[in-house]
């Protein structure tokens, strides 16, 4: 009964009514005791005709120096701009770095190293007696984000699958690692190969036959960079 009693229309219009004089009253209360002088303080006359801005103990940007607290006087101004002192300082860095060891290398005669994990070219691989790994499962097929991957499977006589069709387009992966990741025999692997440009788009649209080539060209480089990786997994 109460409840219906606070719920009425004429209840409910009466709240209406007050609201405006109520948040009036709450905006007064509040301007009374809020005071801006906490954030900004007027400046105050200084020693030597200089006006400066006080800050707070714990503000977060010190004061800026005038031109009085430099420690500069003219005469230093003006044997650093006559004697060129700023420009004998440079040439010294110059000639520093001249007799230094380069930071650079001559590529690509001269090449750095490569991390064990890098994500290049990608291949299939094979096991040692010439089988290929590739089960058909398409887990990679499923997880690319890029969509990159296109399998085709089929049964051979033996009841094993494999695949007759496996195509990869390097213009759309974005080398995420995640078809690596997710095969689990180690079938398709992306290489530490960085130099693979073409001149056409149609050479990085490699097919079964490709991957399989790479594979077996950085077999050894594959094996090691596993090999490598394999106590952290």
């Amino acid at each position: 009964m109460l409840s219906r009693l606070l719920w009425s229309p004429g209840i409910r219009a009466a709240q209406v009514v007050h609201r405006p004089a109520l948040r009036a009253s709450l905006l007064t209360n509040a301007t009374r005791h809020f005071s801006t002088s906490l954030l900004r303080k007027k400046p105050t006359l200084a020693a030597a005709g200089s006006i400066e801005a006080s800050y707070p103990s714990d503000f977060r940007v010190p004061p800026p120096k005038s031109w009085e607290d430099k420690g500069e006087s003219a005469l230093d101004k003006a044997m650093k701009f006559f004697l060129l002192a700023e420009m004998f300082r440079g040439m010294y860095i110059v000639l520093e770095m001249f007799f230094r060891a380069p930071y650079t290398i001559y590529y690509p005669f001269e090449k750095g190293p490569i991390s064990p994990r890098f994500r290049g070219e990608h291949a299939l691989r094979r096991y040692p007696s010439g089988e290929e790994r590739c089960i058909a499962c398409k887990l990679c097929e499923a997880i690319c984000p890029a969509q990159a991957i296109t399998i085709e499977a089929e049964e051979r006589m033996d009841g094993s699958r494999r695949t007759f069709k496996y195509d990869i387009d390097m213009t759309k992966c974005i080398y995420c690692g995640l078809c690596q990741e997710s095969c689990p025999v180690d079938a398709i692997v992306e290489t530490p190969n960085v130099e693979y440009s073409t001149e056409t788009r149609e050479e990085l649209l490699y097919n079964k036959e490709k991957l399989l080539a790479n594979g077996d060209k950085w077999e050894q480089e594959i094996q090691y960079c596993l090999d490598y990786d394999a106590p952290y997994r």
